[in-house]
């Protein structure tokens, strides 16, 4: 570890002189001096951050891919149980530095351990984000973690504090708080532009189609997956193609449905515009439909209710025609709603203001690997950190339970505990499989 530090603080000295950093801002330099360029015309390799990717499936070759276009970066390990998952991010790694030096591994804690790694890309299934996030953070390493945060509220806090004990930094990959719109719309909620805030609509999209598959007959599982180590704490199950990569999101041992997959975007823009980011709801409630056979065990139809201290209630919609995929703000004077690609408001008018200069202003991402980069470099907080991002998936644990024990929760986001309910509070925690732990 103070090796590692002596190359932080080096690498701060070469950012701040080479004109990277003024005044705890990044910027682009004017000039760098050519003694600090590789022949390539990068950094130096060892000015560079020493990135290892840990699941490299769809969304995790997608960052992988982000960091490979940045020249202050430099890509070393890639980690994935599946053996032709973990191949075409090497090739794809070597085919970029144009050299064999990726190395490949199927045991995350070997990667996460390695001294000359300075921060982790984490993509892998829901039940498989609290282990080496936490192994990570104590051997050092800065994080780039997907949404949500957790598989279960209890690993979600369990996380936070060895980001926080480790001093490190952390992104989450809710990368539509760097999308125009979605700032501009939170900024104007902020700012009153719609009164006082009642009700927040939040619409999480389901794929309805997924539901309808019927699970082929266990099979034994192929070469290029180990499945034991796939399943984890996850309980002993048999291996059927539909379980694995995108659809294991669909099962609750491992992910927990659209509630959760969505939940980090739609209610954290929610949080972001209503100035929630480190509190949570003092009650939630709901109500769910979900398959009675087959291995898809999700909500495919839900909706719920989280309430704050302010009064303000957040819906939790998925498949409720009245409720459309993204987030709505209902305020006394009016609305405002932003998705993808969208943004409206009534009045229409809204959309035209123009914020003034002692009003409140987001900070303006440079875009969300760009951003985790950057805050490397300086220490300050990602717009994403981990706190944030367990405070935003927050509502979505307890509604789970809420559904599973068909009542009303009763919550302290101070001490983060439920209140008066013995049952629901131990369903907070996760069961690990042996000899996998927090």
């Amino acid at each position: 570890m103070e090796a590692r530090q002596g190359r932080e603080v080096s690498r701060r000295v070469f950012l701040q002189r080479a004109g990277w950093i003024t005044a705890g801002a990044v910027v682009a330099p004017s000039m760098i001096p050519a003694s600090a360029l590789g022949q390539d015309g990068r950094p130096a390799p060892s000015e560079r951050i020493v990135i290892g990717c840990v699941g490299v499936g769809g969304m995790g070759t997608g960052n992988m891919n982000s960091f490979l276009h940045y020249g202050d970066a430099q890509v070393v390990a890639v980690c994935d149980v599946d053996a032709n998952h973990r191949q075409a991010a090497i090739n794809t790694v070597n085919e970029k530095y144009g050299n064999q030096d990726c190395k490949g591994y199927t045991d995350f804690r070997e990667l996460v351990t390695r001294k000359d790694i300075d921060a982790i890309s984490l993509a892998t299934p829901d039940h498989w984000h609290s282990i080496p996030a936490i192994l990570a953070a104590n051997n050092g390493k800065d994080i780039y973690g997907e949404k949500p945060l957790s598989h279960s509220f209890a690993e979600g806090r369990a996380m936070c504090d060895a980001v926080a004990k480790n001093n490190r930094i952390w992104q989450t990959g809710s990368w539509q708080r760097a999308q125009d719109n979605f700032r501009f719309a939170s900024e104007l909620v902020l700012n009153g532009r719609i009164g006082k805030v009642h009700t927040v609509e939040v619409g999480l999209p389901v794929d309805g189609t997924v539901y309808q598959k019927v699970a082929v007959k266990p099979q034994t599982p192929p070469e290029h997956l180990d499945w034991n180590f796939w399943l984890g704490p996850a309980p002993v199950a048999p291996y059927q193609p539909e379980r694995v990569h995108f659809h294991w999101r669909w099962i609750l041992e491992y992910g927990g449905g659209a509630l959760m997959d969505w939940i980090g975007h739609h209610n954290d823009i929610a949080h972001w515009g209503l100035g929630y980011d480190t509190t949570g709801p003092i009650s939630v409630e709901g109500s769910g439909e979900s398959q009675t056979e087959g291995i898809y065990n999700t909500a495919f139809k839900f909706r719920c209710v989280a309430k704050y201290k302010t009064g303000v209630e957040i819906i939790l919609a998925g498949n409720q025609p009245d409720i459309p995929t993204g987030t709505r703000w209902i305020g006394e004077n009016g609305w405002i709603y932003v998705d993808r690609g969208k943004i409206d408001a009534e009045p229409h008018s809204l959309l035209e203001e123009k914020l003034g200069e002692n009003e409140i202003h987001l900070y303006k991402s440079p875009g969300h690997h760009r951003e985790f980069l950057d805050s490397i470099k300086s220490r300050k907080p990602t717009l994403t950190p981990a706190e944030v991002a367990h405070r935003s998936a927050t509502p979505g644990h307890l509604a789970l339970i809420a559904m599973k024990l068909g009542r009303k929760l009763r919550f302290n986001p101070d001490t983060e505990m439920i209140l008066d309910d013995p049952e629901a509070e131990a369903l907070l925690k996760p069961r690990m499989r042996a000899p996998w732990s927090l």
